[in-house]
C-alpha cells in the first residue's frame, strides 16, 4: 500500500446533526485521522467548510470539512485516506514571477468592480502602481445617488446600482459562492476578511458578505489600492484606447491617461464601452445569456419549505434555495438568490427599467427574492453582438413602458402570470421594488413567447421541488437582464485581446466571469500574466 507524506489534510463528508457544536464536529475528524493511521496529537485541528442538508426535513444536518496539519510531514496510507473522505491539503500561495519587460507607464485597471479591484490590489502589492478607474463615484456617492433615485425618480447614468465603486456586487447580497474550482477562490475570501467581511465566509459552504458590509470592504480595499501606490480615479468613462509608439493612450471623460497595459473589467453594463470597442475592431463574439424576473416570496413561508418545524432555528439561518429546469435545449433556473431581502432598481440607461436583489448580512427583511431567469442563445437573435445588447434593451424598454414611464416596475402575482390573466393586486407578499413602486401589469408582454412559456413551465417544475414555490400570491416584478454579459471579449492563453497583446480582458464584463468571486479570480489570474511578462514600474 502507498504512503502519502503530507504536512496538511482535508476530511470531508463529517454529518452530524445541524445542533451539533464545533467540538463533536473536531471530535470527528480526529477520529477520522486515527483510522487513516496518523495519531491526533500530532495535529492541529480547525473547521474548515460547513453546508446545512434540509434534504430530509426530519432529519436535518450539518455537512463539514476540517483541516489537520502538522508541523512537520506525517505519512498516511493513501487507501485509507480514500476510504476515509480524507485528501492532502495543497498549499493555496499565489505564485508570483516578476518579469523583465519594462512598462512605459503604469498599468491602467478600468472598472473598480471585483475583477478590477483584486488585479489592482495585487498590481499595487507588488510595486507596479497601478491607475484605475471608474465612471461611476465612491461608495458614498453611489448610496447617495441611489436614494436620490428612488426619491426622485432622476437617474444618473454614470453613478448607480451598476457602476461605481464594488460593481455591481455592492448593491446585491454580497454572494461569495462560485462553481469554478480554483485555489484563487480561498485567497479572494481571506482578503475580504482582511478588509473587514465577517469570519464566518471562511468556514461557511455558501459564504455571504450582505451589501451593508460588503459596502465597507469595498473602500477599505480601494483605500488599501492607494495606500500602496495605486492611484483611484472616479467619476471617469474610458472613451477609447488607442496604441501609439510610446504606448497604449486611454481616452477618458477626465482627459488623456498614458498607461504600458490596460485591464478591461469593464462590467456587464458597459454598453458604450462594449461599441467603442466593436469600432476599434476587436474581436468580439456574442455568447449565451438569460433574462426573466424576480420572484418574491414571504421568507417565513421559504424557511417553512425548507426546514419544516425547524424552521427559525438560528443555527439554520435563512433558507436558501437554488432550482433549475430544462426544457429541450433550454434552461430556466434561480439566480443570485436574497433572503430576507429587496428587490432593487438596477438601471444604468434612461428609458429602460432593471431589476436585481440585495440584502445585508442579517439577511432580515420580510421578503425573500431570487431572479428566476430562461436561457437566450444567440440564434434567438441574429447573432450578432449588437444584436444581443439591444435584445436585452428592448426588454427593459418595454418594462419601463409598462411600469408607466417613471421607472416605476411592472409586477404581477403568480397565480395571475400562470393563469394568463392580470386581476389581483398583490396582499400578503407585497413587492420591495424602490420601496413598492411597481405597477400591477401583464408582465408577459415584456417578454418573446419563448421566455414567458418557459418561465411558467419552470414555475410549475419548481413548486414540485419546493413545496409553495408557485403560490397565488407570490409576487413577479420584470425585468431581470443582467445574469451576465451577453457577448466575449476574445483573448489568448496569455489573457490578451486577440490583435492587441497590451490589453487585457478580463471579468464578467468580458465574458469570464459570473459573480464576485470568480470575477475577482480573474483579476488575479490577469494581474499575474502582467506581473509574469512586465517589471515593476520604478518609482
Amino acid at each position: 500500500m502507498g504512503k502519502i507524506s503530507a504536512k496538511s489534510f482535508v476530511i470531508s463528508n463529517i454529518s452530524l446533526p445541524f445542533t451539533c457544536n464545533e467540538d463533536e464536529i473536531i471530535d470527528c475528524a480526529m477520529r477520522r485521522m486515527k483510522r487513516v493511521g496518523v495519531a491526533p496529537a500530532q495535529l492541529h485541528f480547525r473547521l474548515y467548510k460547513k453546508s446545512v442538508d434540509a434534504r430530509k426535513r426530519q432529519d436535518i444536518r450539518m455537512v463539514c470539512s476540517v483541516v489537520a496539519f502538522a508541523e512537520q510531514p506525517v505519512s498516511a496510507d493513501s487507501k485509507c485516506l480514500a476510504k476515509n473522505s480524507v485528501k492532502v491539503k495543497n498549499e493555496e500561495n499565489l505564485d508570483v514571477i516578476f518579469g523583465t519587460e519594462p512598462l512605459s507607464a503604469p498599468p491602467l485597471v478600468v472598472g473598480m468592480g471585483p475583477c478590477g479591484m483584486f488585479a489592482a490590489l495585487l498590481l499595487a502589492k507588488n510595486g507596479y502602481n497601478p491607475v484605475i478607474i471608474d465612471r461611476g463615484g465612491s461608495v458614498e456617492e453611489r448610496v447617495r445617488e441611489t436614494d436620490k433615485f428612488y426619491k426622485t425618480k432622476i437617474l444618473n447614468t454614470s453613478t448607480n446600482i451598476q457602476f461605481g465603486a464594488g460593481g455591481a456586487g455592492t448593491f446585491s447580497d454580497g454572494k461569495l459562492v462560485t462553481r469554478i474550482n480554483d485555489s484563487n477562490c480561498n485567497f479572494v475570501l481571506k482578503t475580504f476578511f482582511e478588509f473587514g467581511a465577517p469570519e464566518d465566509i471562511l468556514v461557511k459552504a455558501k459564504p455571504h458578505i450582505g451589501t451593508d458590509i460588503l459596502r465597507k470592504v469595498v473602500s477599505n480595499i480601494l483605500k488599501e489600492i492607494e495606500l500602496l501606490g495605486g492611484r483611484l480615479v472616479y467619476n471617469c468613462r474610458l472613451d477609447a484606447i488607442e496604441e501609439k509608439e510610446s504606448g497604449l493612450v486611454a481616452k477618458t471623460s477626465c482627459g488623456d491617461i498614458k498607461c504600458g497595459t490596460c485591464v478591461l473589467a469593464v462590467g456587464h453594463s458597459a454598453r458604450d464601452t462594449y461599441e467603442m470597442l466593436l469600432e476599434k475592431g476587436f474581436d468580439i463574439a456574442p455568447k449565451p445569456f438569460s433574462v426573466g424576473v424576480r420572484v418574491e416570496h414571504l421568507q417565513s413561508d421559504i424557511d417553512k419549505a425548507l426546514f419544516g418545524d425547524f424552521a427559525g432555528h438560528e443555527k439554520l439561518g435563512k433558507g436558501e434555495y437554488n432550482l433549475s429546469y430544462t426544457k429541450g435545449d433550454r434552461g430556466v433556473y434561480t439566480f443570485c438568490m436574497c433572503p430576507g431581502g429587496e428587490v432593487v432598481a438596477a438601471a444604468s440607461e434612461e428609458g429602460g427599467v432593471v431589476v436585481n436583489g440585495m440584502s445585508s448580512y442579517a439577511r432580515d427583511g420580510r421578503n425573500a427574492n431570487s431572479a428566476v431567469a430562461v436561457s437566450v442563445s444567440p440564434n434567438d437573435f441574429s447573432g450578432d453582438v449588437r444584436e444581443a445588447i439591444e435584445f436585452q434593451r428592448t426588454l427593459e424598454r418595454k418594462a419601463f413602458s409598462l411600469g408607466g414611464g417613471d421607472y416605476t416596475a411592472p409586477c404581477q402575482t403568480m397565480g395571475d402570470f400562470l393563469a394568463g390573466k392580470c386581476v389581483n393586486e398583490p396582499q400578503r407578499v407585497l413587492p420591495t421594488y424602490m420601496n413598492g413602486n411597481c405597477k400591477t401589469s401583464d408582465i408577459s408582454r415584456v417578454f418573446p413567447k419563448f421566455v414567458t412559456e418557459n418561465l411558467r413551465c419552470g414555475f410549475v417544475d419548481f413548486n414540485k421541488k419546493l413545496s409553495g414555490f408557485s403560490v397565488h400570491d407570490a409576487v413577479l416584478t420584470a425585468v431581470e437582464t443582467r445574469t451576465s454579459a451577453p457577448l466575449t471579449i476574445k483573448r489568448n492563453q496569455e489573457m490578451t485581446a486577440v490583435g492587441n497583446d497590451k490589453i487585457y480582458p478580463a471579468g464578467e464584463g468580458a465574458g469570464y466571469a459570473g459573480g464576485i468571486t470568480s470575477a475577482a479570480v480573474d483579476g488575479i489570474k490577469v494581474a499575474l500574466k502582467i506581473m509574469e511578462r512586465f517589471a515593476p514600474k520604478q518609482v
